[in-house]
């Protein structure tokens, strides 16, 4: 048998590196100490646990794909990581799987990874513990082609018999895998957004879409597990502040099982490594019925914000 494909041993490693990187959250969270660092301001924080994860993440996929470019969210060293951090396992599932045609080629040189390695920090130091995600986006041609989100405290709320944490992956033209796709109900409108980064425009873009119902929750990547599991229909974000590591892994999911995300303008995000890191001109994401949604913004929101 040929040997699995480039791109499916960098999503079989992200998969091991994703459960490596839950275990090293919950371990922190356990021990007591989180070690809170202010980055830009009290809404924007930086934790141990997202410091071990990255170096964890980071270091573990660059000793197994050396020419891949790893962009991080945390500025950090990568040359002391210590062994305990290093994950070299994969998952063998995915292994067995076929890559996509149009992905069977890729250069390791030609991927760039884009990991945010503790999204939701702020709820994370509110104890809000389901609402935080570990992401891991893999991009190709400026596209996100392919995502792991780690879900640390899935199930936390469960009982003590429950398994806690899940994995969720996915490829363009193959699907995604590790939870239940569902729509949301028919014909009901219910928008998911920030939760700690509101804003007079976040808030006018919502009010002219009528919503029936409003979910505020932190984190790109749980506000994306909203709508494949069908309990928002709509993430709305006229705001900066969302980062390419934020929608990389959770963009290639939802593209995976036919949604679409984009800036609020209607534009594709670009994961080139030279691309600029903050998404400017916000984010508007549906599992089903983007244009709709699409339609339904105002001018005024879309003129506020220049990508």
């Amino acid at each position: 048998m040929a040997s699995p494909a480039l791109l499916m041993r960098v999503v079989a490693s992200a998969y091991s590196v994703a459960e490596k990187a839950a275990t090293i959250v919950r371990n922190v969270m356990s021990a007591g100490d989180l070690g809170i660092v202010e980055k830009a301001g009290p809404n924007d924080l930086q934790t141990k646990a997202d410091r071990l994860v990255q170096m964890s993440i980071c270091a573990s996929l660059a000793r197994k794909f050396p020419k891949v470019t790893i962009i991080g969210e945390e500025e950090l060293p990568t040359d002391d990581v210590t062994e305990d951090l290093i994950e070299d396992g994969h998952c063998e599932e995915i292994l067995k799987k076929p890559c996509p045609a149009q992905y069977t080629g890729i250069k390791e040189e030609e991927l760039v990874i884009w990991v945010d390695p503790l999204d939701g920090t702020k709820e994370y130091t509110e104890g809000l513990l389901d609402h935080v995600t570990v992401l891991i986006g893999i991009a190709y041609g400026g596209k996100a082609i392919a995502g792991v989100i780690n879900q640390p405290y899935y199930n936390y709320e469960a009982g003590a018999n429950a398994v806690l944490g899940r994995t969720i992956w996915g490829v363009l033209g193959m699907g995604a895998f590790g939870f239940q796709l569902t729509e949301a109900p028919a014909g009901k409108h219910i928008v998911v957004t920030t939760r700690s980064h509101s804003s007079a425009l976040v808030n006018e873009c919502i009010t002219a879409l009528n919503p029936d119902a409003v979910i505020r929750v932190g984190g790109a990547g749980n506000k994306i597990i909203q709508l494949i599991e069908g309990k928002a229909s709509a993430y709305v974000f006229a705001s900066p502040g969302c980062k390419k590591w934020d929608t990389c892994a959770p963009e290639a999911i939802l593209h995976a099982v036919g949604g679409k995300i984009t800036d609020i303008r209607g534009n594709p995000f670009q994961y080139n490594k030279e691309v600029k890191h903050m998404n400017s001109a916000g984010v508007l994401a549906t599992l089903r019925n983007y244009d709709y949604y699409a339609s339904r913004i105002p001018n005024t929101v879309k003129e506020s914000l220049v990508p």
